[in-house]
C-alpha cells in the first residue's frame, strides 16, 4: 500500500480541492493550471513507475480511474461555472462515466473480473485532462487565450470522440464477459 505511485496518486487526489479554491475565482488561474498540469504528469507517472517498479496494487487499479473521474467533474463544475463549457459537454461525459459504472456494478454483481483500461481509454482521458487548462487559459482575454481556445476546443472534441468510442468497446467486452459462464471458485 504505502508505495511510490500509491503516493503519486494520493498526492493527485488532494490536487483536486487545490485546483477547486484556485480556479473558482478566476484570480489564480495559473496556479490553478499548475494544479492541473502537476495531476496529469503524476496520472502518467504512477502507473509508469508502478510497472518499472513491480509496484502494481489492487488500490492503484482502482483509485486511479476514479481520481481521474473526479479530476475532470471538478473541473468541468468549475469551466461550466466560469462559462468556458457548454452544459451538454458536462452531459455527455458524466453520462458516460454513469454508465461505465453501472456496467462496473453488473460485473462485480455477476462475479466477472473489472475491464481493464486500454490504451484509447487513457488516451481520452488524457485528451480531456489536456483540454481543461488551455480551456481555462482561454478565459484570458489575450492572444495565448484565443490560441488555448483552440488548443482547448481541439483535445476536448478529440477526448469526447475517444471517450464515447472506447465506452462503446468497453461495453462490448462487458457484454461478452457477462455472456460467458463465470468461473467457478475455489472454495
Amino acid at each position: 500500500m504505502l508505495t511510490i505511485p500509491n503516493a503519486l496518486t494520493f498526492l493527485r487526489f488532494l490536487g483536486i480541492p487545490v485546483f477547486v479554491l484556485l480556479a473558482q475565482s478566476g484570480n489564480h488561474d495559473g496556479w490553478a493550471i499548475l494544479v492541473l498540469a502537476i495531476g496529469g504528469a503524476t496520472d502518467y507517472f504512477d502507473g509508469k513507475l508502478a510497472r518499472a517498479l513491480n509496484q502494481e496494487s489492487k488500490f492503484g487499479e482502482i483509485a486511479d480511474p476514479t481520481i481521474d473521474r473526479l479530476y475532470i467533474v471538478a473541473t468541468l463544475i468549475v469551466l461550466y461555472i466560469r462559462e468556458a463549457v457548454p452544459v451538454w459537454l458536462i452531459g455527455v461525459l458524466v453520462i458516460r462515466d454513469i454508465a461505465m459504472a453501472v456496467l462496473a456494478g453488473i460485473l462485480v454483481a455477476s462475479r466477472r473480473e473489472p475491464l481493464q483500461v486500454t490504451y484509447l481509454g487513457k488516451a481520452a482521458t488524457f485528451n480531456l485532462l489536456y483540454a481543461f487548462p488551455f480551456l481555462l487559459l482561454a478565459l484570458s482575454d489575450t492572444w495565448y487565450g484565443q490560441l488555448a481556445f483552440i488548443f482547448g476546443w481541439a483535445f476536448a472534441i478529440w477526448g469526447v470522440a475517444l471517450y464515447l468510442g472506447t465506452a462503446f468497446g468497453y461495453f462490448r467486452s462487458g457484454v461478452k464477459s457477462i455472456r460467458v459462464p463465470p468461473r467457478a471458485i475455489p472454495g
